[in-house]
C-alpha cells in the first residue's frame, strides 16, 4: 500500500503541529435586516437543502518533509443535525487558524425507502444514497495508532461521490459515514490550493492533497463549493476528477441579500483604505472627474475634445472597446494639475454586489477611480531608481471584493486585485481597525491594493527585480462603510440599483500610451554598479508588460471579473 513517512507527536517532539484554534472575527455578528434566506443558516438548492459545518473532530495528522514544512491535520465534520448528512471531510494545514467548512445535505423531497443499495426504479431516483463501498486510495505504511486512511466513496450508478473520508484504522469506514449526490444535482470541479505534497523523493508514490472549487465560477455559475479536498497518487492536466461539487438550481437565488442587508454588510465590513504617506496622486469621485475639465475624445476629430456631464450622460453607451472614443486630461497645465491630483474630500467606492459559488457567498466589489496613475519605481537588487514617465496613465480603475457567506453573512476572504492580477486572502489573514471593519493599503502611484503594510515587488522576487508597490497607514484614507456608492446588483431585478450613466462607457479611461522604455531602461542601466548591469539587461523581459506601454484603461463593467470570478 502506498505509504509516508509518519511522525507521532508523543514520540518526536521537535515535530509537534499542535492542532490550530478555531477562527472567528473581532466582534460577534449583527443581527442582519429581514429578508428571504440570506444569513438564515440553510440554503435551499433545489431537491436538496444544505447548511455549513465548522465545527471538526481531527482524525489524523502528518507532516511531510522531517521538520521542513507544515502538518495537515485531516478532520470528519460533527454536529450534524438530524437529517442532514455528510459528504465528505475536510483537511488544513496546521500553520493555520482552523478555518473552514464543509456542507452537508437533507433530500427536500418526500421520503423514499433503500434497500440495501438497490433502489425501486418505479420511484424517482432520491437526490442523496449511500455509497455501496470505498477504495482505499492510500495509506501509512504503519497500522500503529496515529496513522491514517484515505477512502473514495464508491457511489451507485447515476451518482456522485463529493469528497473522501478519512480513518485511524484499516478499516473500510461504514456506509452511513457519507452520502453521494444524484449527478444531475451536481457539476465538475477543479484543484486549487495544493494543500499537501509528498513528493516522490519521500515516497514511490506520490500523494497530493488539494482543496477543491467548481469549474464555473463567476456570477452566472451554477457551482457551489463542498469544502471537501481532493487527494491522488497522480493527478495528469486534463483530468476530471472522481469527485464533484453541487448545483444550486434556485434561480431565485433565494439565500443572497436584498438591499438593505447589503446596506448593513457594508455599514458593518467596509474597509477603510489607506494611501501611502507620500502618495500624491489621490482618488476623487467620477462626478468630481467630470465636473473639473475630464474631455471626451474620438477618432473623428481627435483634435477636439468635449467636456463630459457630470454623470456621463453624454458618453457613448454600451457596445464594446472599439477604440473610437478616450477619456482625457486638460490640454493646459492648471486644468490638467487640477485633475491629476484627485479630490479626497470627493472619493467614494463604487460597489458591485453579485453571487458567488452558486449563490452560496456575495462578492461585494468595491471600485476606486483615481484620476491619475504615477510613474513606476523600478528596484534592482538593493537598487531603488524612480522612473520619470514609465507606468503613467489618466483614469485608474482598482478594487478589492469582499467575499461573505450566504449561511451566516460572514466575512469569508477578501480579494485584493494587484494590477493584472491579485489574489484571494482569508478573513484571518487581513488586519481590522475596528470591530470587523479590515484594512486595504493602497500602493503608491499605481493603487494596487494589499493585505499589510511594506514593500511588494511586481517581477521577478527571487531576483530582487521589478516594479516596487510601497503601501503604509497615512492621513489619507477613504472609509467605505460609509462612502459608497451600489452602482450594481443584477441579482435583485429591474429597478431595485439605477446603474449610472457613466458605467455604461465600455472605451478607454485615458489616451493609449506607448514608452520608450527601452531607452529610459538603458539610462537607469548606465547608472548601476558594474556588476549589476549584466543581470538587468538579462532579465529585462521578466518586467511587467505595462512597463513598456499602456492601453487606455477601461471601466469596471469592461473588466473580466466584473461577470466572471477574481483571477488568482
Amino acid at each position: 500500500m502506498f505509504g509516508c513517512e509518519c511522525f507521532y507527536w508523543n514520540r518526536v517532539p521537535e515535530f509537534f503541529h499542535p492542532e490550530p484554534e478555531p477562527f472567528s472575527l473581532p466582534s460577534p455578528l449583527p443581527e442582519w435586516p429581514q429578508g428571504e434566506g440570506f444569513g438564515t443558516g440553510r440554503i435551499s438548492l433545489g431537491e436538496i437543502e444544505v447548511l455549513k459545518i465548522t465545527k471538526f473532530k481531527s482524525v489524523w495528522s502528518c507532516n511531510a518533509i522531517r521538520g521542513k514544512t507544515k502538518g495537515v491535520t485531516f478532520y470528519r465534520p460533527v454536529g450534524i443535525p438530524d437529517g442532514f448528512f455528510s459528504l465528505g471531510h475536510y483537511c488544513q494545514p496546521n500553520d493555520q487558524p482552523l478555518r473552514g467548512y464543509v456542507l452537508v445535505a437533507q433530500d427536500m423531497a418526500s421520503p423514499k425507502s433503500e434497500v440495501g443499495n438497490n433502489y425501486d426504479l418505479l420511484l424517482d431516483l432520491p437526490a442523496l444514497r449511500k455509497p455501496l463501498s470505498y477504495t482505499l486510495i492510500w495509506s501509512t505504511d504503519s497500522h500503529k495508532n496515529g496513522c491514517g486512511y484515505i477512502w473514495l466513496p464508491n457511489p451507485p450508478v447515476g451518482y456522485k461521490a463529493m469528497g473522501f473520508v478519512v480513518t485511524d484504522e484499516p478499516n473500510e469506514p461504514t456506509l452511513e459515514e457519507v452520502r453521494c449526490v444524484r449527478a444531475d444535482l451536481t457539476e465538475t470541479c477543479e484543484t486549487c490550493d495544493m494543500i499537501l505534497d509528498m513528493g516522490s523523493n519521500f515516497s514511490n508514490h506520490p500523494f497530493r492533497v488539494w482543496n477543491t472549487r467548481p469549474c464555473q465560477k463567476g456570477m452566472f455559475g451554477k457551482g457551489v463549493c463542498v469544502g471537501t479536498f481532493f487527494c491522488s497518487t497522480y493527478l495528469s492536466s486534463g483530468d476530471e476528477l472522481n469527485i464533484a461539487c453541487l448545483k444550486n438550481l434556485e434561480e431565485s437565488l433565494h439565500a443572497m441579500p436584498n438591499l438593505n442587508q447589503i446596506h448593513a454588510l457594508i455599514k458593518h465590513y467596509g474597509p477603510t483604505v489607506f494611501f501611502h504617506p507620500d502618495e500624491v496622486y489621490l482618488p476623487s469621485s467620477v462626478s468630481w472627474f467630470f465636473k473639473n475639465g475630464a474631455l471626451l475624445y474620438q477618432n473623428k476629430k481627435p483634435e477636439v475634445g468635449e467636456p463630459i456631464d457630470s454623470r456621463g450622460s453624454n458618453l457613448p453607451s454600451s457596445g464594446e472597446n472599439d477604440g473610437e472614443f478616450w477619456i482625457d486630461l486638460p490640454d493646459d497645465d492648471d486644468g490638467r494639475n487640477n485633475l491629476i491630483y484627485g479630490n479626497m474630500e470627493s472619493a467614494e467606492l463604487y460597489v458591485h454586489v453579485k453571487p458567488a459559488l452558486g449563490g452560496t457567498f456575495t462578492d461585494i466589489a468595491m471600485w476606486i477611480f483615481c484620476p491619475f496613475n504615477g510613474p513606476s519605481t523600478v528596484k534592482v537588487g538593493l537598487v531603488s531608481i524612480a522612473m520619470s514617465k514609465i507606468g503613467q496613465h489618466v483614469g485608474d480603475w482598482e478594487h478589492y471584493t469582499l467575499r461573505l457567506s450566504n449561511f451566516t453573512g460572514e466575512l469569508w476572504s477578501i480579494y485584493f486585485s494587484e494590477h493584472s492580477g491579485g489574489r484571494w486572502v482569508d478573513a484571518s489573514e487581513v488586519e481590522y481597525i475596528e470591530a470587523n471593519k479590515p484594512i486595504v493599503y493602497s500602493s503608491k502611484s499605481g493603487h494596487a491594493s494589499f493585505p499589510h503594510p511594506g514593500t511588494y515587488l511586481q517581477g521577478s522576487s527571487k531576483l530582487g527585480v521589478g516594479i516596487r508597490n510601497d503601501v503604509a497607514r497615512s492621513k489619507f484614507f477613504v472609509d467605505s462603510s460609509t462612502r459608497y456608492q451600489i452602482v450594481a446588483a443584477e441579482y435583485l431585478g429591474d429597478g431595485v440599483v439605477t446603474e449610472p450613466c457613466w458605467l455604461q462607457y465600455m472605451r478607454e479611461w485615458g489616451p493609449t500610451i506607448v514608452y520608450d522604455s527601452r531607452s529610459e531602461m538603458d539610462k537607469i542601466i548606465s547608472l548601476l554598479p558594474v556588476f549589476v548591469r549584466f543581470s538587468v539587461e538579462v532579465i529585462f523581459d521578466l518586467f511587467p508588460t505595462e512597463l513598456y506601454g499602456e492601453e487606455g484603461p477601461t471601466g469596471p463593467k469592461e473588466k473580466d471579473n466584473w461577470e466572471g470570478d477574481e483571477r488568482d
